[in-house]
């Protein structure tokens, strides 16, 4: 009769693994568990960090938030922001990458002029944004010579808003891009011979061929997306302020102000909670909605 050995907890593979391990859960632990641990634990205090210190609120940071207009305000900011930025960032970049993937001749250098905003410092080109949409800005002049009266682009609520869609659209495009197309190169071309042989158009070879060829290269795509518009910050700071009149103030810049610009770390961790909580929950809804098990 074999032997049956019960395998302990501390026999040399598990403690080789977990020495190999422990680096990296160390790391992870002191930048990532840690943090996290301590932004909860801050938004049931209130204070500062001086001689006076930080005291338990429980959930009156909370409440605040919920009362708070300003708060709904930016909340809606926010959404409008991410709606606006995630859908074009990920249609328009998939288009290019298609064109380009047939595009063999100029492939190489269009994926890098596509590329190049991707790799720009933020703040530089939101100070360049900034130039090309002030009030006797570059735009408003070509708006002129074809007889269309200045926009007060970031002197507006209804304008301001865009301003940095376009901005955040701008820099995601590249990165989104090369990313599709990579997926794309993936596909096996006998897919597609498959469809066309079967009298497949291009439309539906597209539908039917490419974007479930995608599937995993959409997930990742709209995740990062997602993350990278829910943490805009930049762009606020450097363009708008958050003006005018609150219209472009977004929840990381709303969380900034909150707390080293009136020192209300409480509230700021509570707002930052909510957000990390709405990250979490966007990316888990992503991934059931797209993921290959249903």
């Amino acid at each position: 009769m074999p032997r049956i050995y019960n395998k302990s907890w501390l026999d040399d593979d598990t403690v080789a693994a977990w020495i190999f391990l422990a680096p990296a859960l160390i790391l992870l632990g002191i930048f990532l568990i840690w943090p996290i641990a301590y932004l909860f634990y801050l938004s049931f205090t209130a204070g500062s960090f001086t001689t006076k210190g930080i005291y338990w609120v429980f959930l009156r940071n909370y409440s605040r938030l919920l009362l708070n207009s300003d708060f709904w305000q930016v909340i809606g900011n926010t959404v409008y922001f991410t709606v606006a930025t995630v859908i074009p960032s990920l249609v328009i970049p998939l288009g290019l990458a298609v064109l380009l993937n047939r595009t063999f001749a100029l492939r190489g250098v269009l994926r890098t002029a596509y590329f190049l905003p991707s790799i720009t410092s933020l703040v530089a080109a939101g100070l360049g944004f900034r130039w090309l949409f002030q009030t006797q800005g570059p735009i408003n002049s070509l708006l002129n010579t074809i007889g269309i009266q200045p926009i007060p682009w970031l002197g507006e609520t209804f304008w301001a808003m865009p301003v940095l869609i376009i901005l955040s659209v701008w820099k995601q495009l590249g990165f989104n891009m090369v990313v599709f197309l990579a997926g794309l190169q993936a596909i096996p071309e006998s897919r597609y011979e498959a469809a066309e042989l079967d009298g497949a158009n291009a439309w539906q070879q597209f539908w039917h061929v490419t974007l479930p060829g995608l599937r995993p290269t959409l997930i990742f795509a709209t995740v990062t997306t997602v993350i990278f518009t829910l943490r805009s910050f930049e762009q606020v700071y450097v363009i708008t302020g958050g003006g005018p009149i609150n219209s472009t103030n977004l929840l990381v810049y709303y969380i900034y102000q909150e707390a080293f610009n009136q020192f209300d770390f409480g509230y700021a961790a509570a707002a930052a909670t909510v957000l990390l909580a709405v990250t979490l929950v966007l990316v888990y809804l992503q991934l059931k909605t797209w993921g290959e098990e249903s």
